[in-house]
């Protein structure tokens, strides 16, 4: 199964890397194939070509938005981008966002983007090769990267 991982050298921590070693540690047999772009905007094209020129079944979008509400608004039409992106291929592109303003301390956002970016990896795999244990899940109030909210 070929994986595309798409990341952002705006980023603040290196979620592609952690994506992919939870990838790794979960699964066997991945071709996993990482593009890395300038920003959020650039990962709908990056997501694309990963799809339709690199042959992969899913990908994950990975980028952390700034705080400013300029970075707010590029990352609704990365995210708009990358709905699209997914329409247009008939395949599913996991949007990974971390924005810089979720947490107020750096050892918090750092935790947050690595564990966002782990559990977003584990959910791609269920999605891929256990989709009963997704559907399992249905309305449980899973949070990824912090603690879940539950079902009401």
């Amino acid at each position: 199964m070929r994986i595309g991982i798409a990341d952002t050298t705006f980023a603040r921590y290196d979620m592609g890397a952690a994506a992919i070693d939870e990838l790794k540690k979960n699964a066997s047999d991945l071709k996993i194939i990482r593009r890395t772009v300038p920003g959020v905007k650039d990962l709908p094209v990056a997501s694309k070509k990963l799809i339709e020129e690199e042959g992969c079944e899913i990908v994950m979008a990975l980028g952390m938005p700034g705080p400013m509400e300029k970075d707010k608004m590029c990352a609704h039409e990365a995210s708009t981008g990358l709905i699209r992106a997914q329409l247009m291929t008939n395949t599913h592109i996991l949007e990974v966002f971390v924005h810089e303003d979720e947490e107020e301390d750096p050892k918090e956002l750092k935790k947050l983007a690595d564990n966002r970016a782990r559990e977003h990896a584990q959910n791609l795999i269920k999605m891929m090769f256990h989709p009963r244990l997704m559907e399992k899940e249905a309305g449980k109030g899973m949070r990824e990267g912090k603690e879940d909210v539950g079902p009401l």
